[in-house]
């Protein structure tokens, strides 16, 4: 549609029609105005697959790996191919626009989302958005880059203000955002639920208007996260264009009596609206109006792509002979024979870990737990399964079907009005309503389970309730999520935390649990509930104790193999929530460490999404981190562990060696931030520039990832010896494949000033490539610098700056694995400087 076209749109539209552009109709689509033939557009969740428009147990998906798996390829080739697949995945969900990337930075080791998020590391993460971003939009569905900007903790989320220097803002957590507007056209942003400086980012005028619009040059449409619009005229002010979701609170009838009231200008609202207009021409919805109805089609083609995807990310992150004496070799790859036994261990091993929580969780077709990957890999091979010690953070859910009889009424009176059954013990109505309830409607529901207790022993119940229920087992009043309700962490921090009932059952032994559910929150005031959402979660399980590690260190002495799968889950790794730390939960520490005692020959296989500590690293043969790598999750850990794929990976973030090395401990005004404000005080020495500024040994540096074979760097070249202000720097190496199998090498670049008037992180990565070859094979490599990579960001000059004089190259497998070294020399400054 030709600009003079939505310009005579905006014409023909009364203020109040175009004041209605400006917020969702409803939780995923945006306002229709039938008389003007103007169309809505739908929007999806999320990062690792498109979940269309309900919420939980809704049409299944094809469930990818999380962000920082995908970071951990270091492939943006094969992120672009992503990209590609995502986009497909949302128009049969019938979107067009994909909420993703999630591109903020991973600061601390607390995130919940730092498994959503790609790197600590401005240029691995923008290098993965822009492939991600052009991938995306390849398809014709607009990609919506997040959070902008500063939205790197969940503690206090919905209010947190994040207190960063200018200089860090613009050589770290702006540069992915930038990055995808100059270089990947992406067509949406999102804004953070966060404040920076004191505003909320969704009326921060500076960052979105002045910074991204028109310093960047971004003409596509800004939109506010779920329930994060705060005030009518600030929000339009600063261009942020679209409220979601809807129905509105904030825009619709309030911006209408803004403009009356003379607080807004009627060009401001109409500026938003053409924003709104304008993309749902460039996603062509004026042509094709049509949402068509979600679809589940399960492709071969994206099956192979997550499975490859799985792989490539999984990073080695040590393979030796293990503890046998005198043994020599590598643990891995695996090659058991038939008639040998393999002990797997770990309640990971048989339920597939496959992604992280909140919103980017998805109904994935399958899950492929690792246990039976590994079992038909390997025919006559004998495969024990022991858990031995737990992962959740919450009592597990019931794994059977859950029949909720529904009432049209807030204290369960009246008629049942209909069923609904979900299949498993937790039901969501998170932007949808349980069957026979009408909108704006409280509603509420009763349940009864059954529960058998496998073994003697202490059994957990619980409930978590976005709402409230209580809960009696057989008969007797035991769980009260009723009574003192509380908002806590849990359902982005709209439920409550856990309500915990526990007692001694004998094995057989049947308990019936009663529980009943009403969807009134009761809020504090001024404490604003959410549109359409609620949800209830009931636990149930046997606490395991020293008898369930005892038993697998048992079968591990056993075994010619012991595999143990170990980490957290997405109730750990989840949005709404921070970590309280890096350690693994449930005495998993322990189980490995007996583990290892017990079988020379073990294995570990972690599936986190943010580091750990491994305090029994030196004990054990091999560990592998696998992330949560989606549907394929079993198959693509048994191709590596068995060598049929290569460990392709390489570590996004830095993992400390103690809690206490890494960034922002210490200090409550660092983090996790007090009286509602979180400073950034390290500015930009975060993840390996935090470490390698203080001299602290790490676990495991950043780019760090080992191969099935081995490789030499040669040669490092720069193209010239002096560079002028505004010259590109060629550097060129040969990299060469020594080993026997063929394998993957990551090329990593850093730059080093030798001396600057500015405070310099010892070196920063500004370029990298990822290179396949046989076994001999050698290839030139070649990457290329322009002058940002030379640049810091001079606060007081409002300019990137490149002062003159020397800067080393460095080349190698890792921050901390350098192999070739190359210094050029900056003849005269070289400065840009910021608009505005």
């Amino acid at each position: 549609m030709k600009t003079n076209k939505i310009e005579e749109l905006l014409d023909a539209m009364t203020l109040d029609e175009q004041a209605s552009l400006l917020a969702g109709a409803d939780f995923w689509t945006t306002v229709t105005i039938p008389r003007l033939g103007v169309p809505a557009f739908k929007v999806t969740d999320g990062p690792n697959g498109a979940r269309g428009g309900i919420f939980k147990d809704g049409p299944k998906t094809a469930c990818f790996p999380v962000g920082i798996g995908l970071a951990a390829t270091w492939n943006p080739t094969l992120i672009e191919e992503t990209g590609a697949a995502l986009g497909v995945e949302a128009k049969l969900k019938g979107a067009r626009v994909l909420l993703a990337p999630t591109v903020n930075l991973q600061r601390t080791v607390f995130n919940g989302r730092n498994f959503e998020c790609h790197s600590e590391d401005p240029w691995l993460a923008s290098e993965m958005a822009v492939a991600y971003v052009k991938g995306v939009q390849s398809q014709g569905v607009a990609a919506t880059i997040k959070h902008f900007v500063g939205n790197e903790s969940e503690y206090q989320r919905m209010s947190m203000s994040s207190e960063i220097p200018e200089r860090a803002l613009r050589e770290l957590y702006l540069v992915p955002f930038e990055r995808a507007v100059k270089e990947a056209g992406v067509m949406a942003v999102m804004t953070g639920y966060n404040r920076v400086d004191g505003t909320f980012m969704a009326d921060h005028r500076r960052l979105v208007t002045e910074v991204l619009r028109d310093e960047w040059g971004f003409d596509g449409l800004v939109m506010t996260d779920w329930m994060a619009s705060h005030d009518t005229v600030y929000s339009v002010l600063a261009g942020c264009d679209l409220e979601m979701p809807g129905p509105t609170r904030e825009r619709g009838a309030k911006v209408v009596a803004a403009v009356q009231d003379g607080r807004l200008l009627a060009s401001s609202v109409r500026a938003c609206a053409r924003r709104v207009l304008q993309l749902a021409d460039r996603l062509g919805c004026f042509a094709d109006p049509v949402i068509p109805a979600e679809r589940a089609d399960d492709l071969p083609a994206h099956r192979a792509l997550i499975r490859r995807l799985g792989a490539e990310g999984a990073v080695l992150l040590k393979n030796e002979a293990g503890a046998l004496p005198g043994a020599a070799g590598a643990l891995l790859p695996l090659s058991p024979k038939a008639g040998q036994t393999v002990a797997l261990i770990g309640r990971a091993a048989t339920v597939p870990q496959i992604m992280g929580g909140g919103s980017a969780n998805v109904n994935a077709f399958y899950r492929v737990a690792p246990a039976d990957a590994l079992r038909a890999a390997c025919p006559g091979v004998n495969f024990s399964h022991h858990i031995g010690a737990d992962i959740h953070r919450y009592t597990p859910v019931l794994a059977q079907p859950m029949t909720l009889d529904l009432y049209a009424s807030a204290d369960l009176s009246g008629p049942v009005v209909a069923t609904q059954t979900v299949p498993n013990s937790e039901a969501q109505w998170i932007g949808t309503l349980p069957p026979g309830i009408a909108p704006d409607q409280h509603y509420s529901a009763r349940t009864t389970l059954r529960y058998v207790a496998d073994a003697h022993g202490e059994h957990a119940f619980s409930l978590i309730v976005a709402g409230v229920a209580r809960a009696t087992l057989n008969g007797e009043p035991v769980l009260d999520a009723w009574t003192g309700w509380q908002r806590g962490e849990t359902y982005f921090t709209f439920g409550c935390d856990e309500v915990i009932h526990r007692r001694t059952m004998h094995a057989g032994e049947v308990a019936e649990l009663v529980v009943e559910f009403s969807s009134v929150m009761p809020l504090a005031p001024g404490d604003e509930g959410p549109h359409g959402f609620a949800a209830l979660r009931i636990g149930a399980a046997r606490v395991l104790g020293e008898a369930d590690i005892a038993a697998a260190v048992e079968a591990a002495r056993n075994a010619d193999v012991a595999i143990v799968f170990a980490g957290l889950n997405a109730e750990w790794d989840n949005e709404g929530l921070d970590r309280t730390g890096i350690t693994l939960p449930h005495g998993q520490n322990e189980l490995i460490a007996r583990v290892a005692a017990a079988n020379p020959r073990t294995v570990v296989v972690l599936q986190t999404g943010s580091p750990v500590t491994l305090p029994w690293l030196a004990d054990v043969g091999a560990v592998l981190q696998a992330w949560y790598p989606g549907q394929e999750c079993g198959n693509a850990i048994a191709d590596v562990l068995l060598g049929a794929a290569e460990p392709g990976g390489r570590l996004p973030q830095t993992w400390p060696l103690r809690l206490d090395n890494s960034v922002a401990i210490g200090n409550p005004e660092v983090y996790p931030g007090v009286d509602g404000h979180v400073r950034y005080d390290e500015g930009v020495f975060i993840g390996y520039r935090h470490y390698e500024q203080r001299g602290l040994a790490t676990q495991f540096a950043f780019g760090h990832g080992l191969s099935y074979t081995t490789f030499v760097f040669e040669g490092l070249t720069l193209d010239r010896s002096t560079l002028q202000p505004g010259d590109t720097l060629t550097a060129t190496l040969t990299v060469r494949n020594t080993g026997p199998r063929a394998g993957s090498e990551v090329v990593q670049l850093y730059v080093h000033d030798e001396a600057s008037s500015l405070a310099r992180p010892p070196q920063e990565l500004k370029a990298f490539a990822k290179v396949t070859l046989q076994p001999g094979e050698a290839r030139r490599v070649s990457l290329s610098l322009g002058m940002r990579a030379f640049a810091a960001y001079d606060e007081a000059r409002a300019a990137w700056i490149a002062e003159a004089g020397r800067f080393e190259l460095r080349a190698g497998a890792s921050s901390a694995d350098l192999r070739q070294r190359a210094g050029v020399t900056l003849a005269a400054d070289w400065v840009e400087r910021v608009a505005g």
